[in-house]
């Protein structure tokens, strides 16, 4: 029904170069993305050319060196990109941050020849990447992973098997966390392992509520042999490598969230000054400007504090605490503000024929995806309190 167009979000950016840079992410997000996402979502259709459009543009390695043909820009600037994206498709602005993620040992801990080797085809060359760290027995407690790499002369021979892999089976490369060494967290290192290597294979998909176009899977290790020159780090600096990585993919799925909630808010703008009942439009009654209003609120309040976030880490300042507050508050916004969108719209928000119900089924993952909102708010108070007594 609605034909207003929502006005587009407008960002404080650092210089004419972001600027710019957005103009271009709406110009694809309006015209590549938008227009085929309802109907891709509902077959369950991965755009891989959207990603090749991407990559072509240079946004597929924003937040790293131009030295490897990233786009060094300030987080600031990468996660209202991710938002952007993630408002036209989050299957789209989720595949960005994950790949985003999957780069990241090697951009952060890799030598200098592995950066060379390795990162401008990841960053600029048309490739995707996944992110293995969760387990079928291994979620939230990560540290107890049980996928095991095993020296062999020059390589390692990795086997075992990885869940809730966002593009498992369709990757080109997985940075990949196995045990090495004793239990626990010391005893795990990261590996860069192919996507066609000999032994690597992906269950079928997930049949998930949202997000149906993004594929999730078990990624099983058969054996598969890597050389040494594809450890990440050192041996035993895995799972602080993976943490490290989490704080930052945890403001990408922040600024994910807002984008879906700024679509469904937009969405419930249109509606609501296009729907008359009672001979005016349902916008003029107090109860749903009220709904508006808040939605409004909480989105702003959202964008805020996942920037407060991304200015810190891009000063090199802690931000892990306000990198959980983020995905916390962002994602748990995300969800209030798709149902009242739901709502707003009615029996027609309960319909296919409207985005609103595919917002709220997306905005449901973001609170679980990279540590669940319960480990959030964990996070938080051991930076307040202290560790858990034992």
């Amino acid at each position: 029904m609605p034909d207003r167009a929502p006005q587009p979000v407008d960002r404080q950016l650092p210089t004419d170069e972001a600027r710019d840079l957005i103009s271009l992410v709406r110009d694809i997000a309006q015209h590549e993305i938008a227009p085929k996402a309802a109907e891709e979502e509902d077959a369950g259709r991965f755009p891989r050319e959207v990603f090749a459009l991407l990559s072509d543009s240079g946004l597929l390695g924003l937040p790293y060196d131009a030295e490897y043909g990233g786009g060094e820009q300030p987080y600031e600037v990468y996660l209202q990109v991710l938002e952007e994206l993630a408002a036209a498709r989050l299957t789209v602005g989720l595949g960005v941050s994950v790949h985003t993620l999957a780069s990241y040992a090697l951009a952060a801990f890799g030598t200098k020849e592995q950066q060379v080797e390795h990162l401008p085809s990841m960053l600029g060359g048309g490739l995707l990447g996944a992110y293995c760290l969760s387990e079928p027995a291994s979620g939230s407690d990560a540290a107890s992973l049980r996928t095991k790499a095993v020296r062999d002369g020059d390589d390692w021979v990795i086997t075992g098997t990885k869940a809730w892999i966002t593009h498992g089976g369709i990757a080109d490369f997985y940075t990949v966390m196995a045990r090495t060494g004793e239990e626990g967290p010391r005893g795990i290192t990261a590996f860069l392992v192919p996507g066609d290597a000999e032994g690597l294979s992906a269950a079928v998909p997930e049949k998930k509520m949202g997000l149906k176009g993004s594929p999730t899977a078990q990624v099983h290790l058969d054996g598969v042999r890597v050389p040494d020159s594809r450890r990440l780090g050192e041996e035993g600096q895995g799972f602080a490598i993976a943490l490290s990585a989490l704080d930052s993919g945890r403001l990408g799925i922040a600024a994910c969230a807002i984008g879906v909630a700024q679509a469904a808010l937009d969405e419930a703008v249109g509606y609501a000054t296009e729907r008359r009942q009672f001979g005016r439009p349902i916008a003029d009654f107090q109860g749903l400007r009220f709904m508006l209003a808040d939605m409004a609120t909480q989105i702003e309040a959202g964008r805020a504090l996942y920037l407060a976030a991304a200015r810190l880490r891009d000063a090199g300042r802690p931000f892990a605490k306000q990198a959980a507050m983020a995905k916390l508050h962002c994602t748990d916004t995300a969800m209030r503000v798709t149902t009242d969108a739901v709502q707003i719209l009615g029996g027609y928000g309960y319909t296919v024929d409207f985005p609103a119900e595919r917002y709220m089924r997306e905005a449901k993952v973001l609170q679980i995806v990279e540590g669940t909102n319960q480990i959030q708010r964990m996070v938080i108070a051991r930076h307040l309190a202290g560790p858990e007594a034992r």
